[in-house]
């Protein structure tokens, strides 16, 4: 098994995003969605990110206490423009496999 023990306590944000509008209005705010995600990446709270299968929404994964991270999502031109509603699920991360530790630090 290669799990690794990680900072204890390391506070980090599932963003479960949901489409609310047909796909066609989705895909006329990807590019303004990227840019969101290409700068959230930059700033170094984001560390993951990737389409719901099947493509009914997106899956997120940030750094960051819930309220934080919210204020975040909130910006995201999906969740501005109305495409799109979120969920954030907070969790406290305590073990990862030895290759994501550093996600963590």
């Amino acid at each position: 098994m290669s799990e690794t023990m990680i900072r204890p306590g390391a506070p980090m944000c599932l963003v479960l995003l949901s489409y609310v509008r047909p796909i066609e209005e989705v895909d006329a705010q990807m590019a303004a969605h990227v840019a969101f995600l290409a700068d959230a990446f930059e700033q170094g709270v984001l560390v993951i990110a990737g389409r719901r299968v099947p493509r009914t929404g997106g899956v997120l994964l940030f750094r960051g206490e819930p309220d934080a991270v919210e204020a975040v999502a909130a910006t995201d031109p999906f969740v501005t423009s109305g495409v799109a509603t979120f969920e954030v699920v907070a969790f406290t991360a305590s073990m990862a496999a030895a290759e994501m530790a550093g996600v963590f630090a």
